[in-house]
């Protein structure tokens, strides 16, 4: 059995796992594709303090994980199937035979939510992008749209206004979900423009990202919107669906646990993108991460 075990490989997950380590505990990180997390997939990655010069999302993946395994935490390659409460310990189940703990991180992250359209894996990183924080800087003068229509879509596209040369808006409604107050701001933005009540149908573009095709809703009409880059800000999808009421999620299915990562369960904890929180960025995963190892290991403490 494991001091710790942590359900997810990515930024939080490892953190969780070296801070674990480092405090004597055995610790064992179960991760379904590859250590490192949805930012291996980043092409680079400028906004984490101490690269300058910047860091591909591989190589920053690598080194953490490198790291886990040098302060001794074991790498599972195995898909969690379920998690169950027992007296005094942890079970999580997964499709190579059960893991037993004292004390459970949960970090298996959320996925955006993608278009789903051809050519969208192609440019991802390429042109396509769903962290307009984390890539906005690429496109310094240069125009860009936003695709949705919640609060994040308007913070995204009143963001870029500040990087871009032009930011179109794209939203399939007429209206948007978004706090009044944000499309107030948007809307006075010089340049920011709208473009309600379409919808995107293909990307353009065959070896770079050139733009999308938007079909108007009222009338069936396709026009095309050519742009440097697109951000898609359509909402995300946590990685909780195996979890089946152990702990409590909200109304997206994200778990409720504070900054102290606590989730309500006894012994159990989150961190990272799958808990709730405004800011879902690598460095905020870190912290997470750390923040959980130190409350597990406090429970693994009081109740030797």
């Amino acid at each position: 059995m494991y001091d710790i075990a942590i359900i997810g490989g990515g930024p939080a997950g490892l953190t969780a796992g070296i801070y674990a380590a480092r405090a004597g505990h055995s610790a064992v990180v179960i991760e379904k594709n590859y250590p490192g997390g949805q930012i291996i997939s980043t092409h680079l990655m400028e906004n984490y303090p101490g690269f300058p010069e910047g860091i591909s999302g591989f190589d920053f993946g690598e080194r953490v994980k490198a790291q886990a395994e040098r302060c001794g935490v074991e790498i599972t390659m195995a898909e969690v199937l379920g998690v169950e409460q027992q007296s005094g310990y942890r079970v999580v189940k997964t499709e190579e035979g059960n893991i037993e703990c004292k004390a459970l991180i949960i970090a298996s992250g959320a996925t955006p939510r993608k278009l789903g359209l051809e050519g969208e894996d192609k440019f991802t990183g390429l042109g396509i992008s769903y962290c307009a924080t984390c890539d906005g800087a690429f496109f310094k003068g240069r125009e860009v749209c936003v695709v949705g229509g919640g609060d994040t879509a308007l913070e995204d596209a009143l963001y870029l206004a500040n990087i871009a040369k032009k930011v179109y808006l794209i939203h399939r409604r007429n209206e948007f979900r978004a706090q009044s107050v944000l499309v107030e701001r948007a809307k006075a933005a010089e340049n920011i423009e709208f473009l309600l009540e379409r919808e995107p149908v293909a990307i353009l573009g065959n070896t770079d990202f050139e733009g999308l095709a938007l079909r108007k809703k009222s009338t069936g009409e396709v026009e095309e919107l050519k742009t440097d880059g697109c951000f898609l800000a359509i909402g995300y999808v946590p990685d909780t669906a195996y979890l089946n009421g152990v702990v409590n999620l909200d109304r997206f299915g994200y778990i409720i646990a504070g900054e102290d990562a606590k989730t309500g369960a006894s012994g159990i904890f989150a961190a990272g993108d799958v808990r709730t929180k405004k800011l879902r960025q690598v460095v905020t995963a870190v912290s997470d991460g750390a923040a959980a190892a130190l409350a597990a290991s406090e429970y693994v403490e009081e109740n030797k």
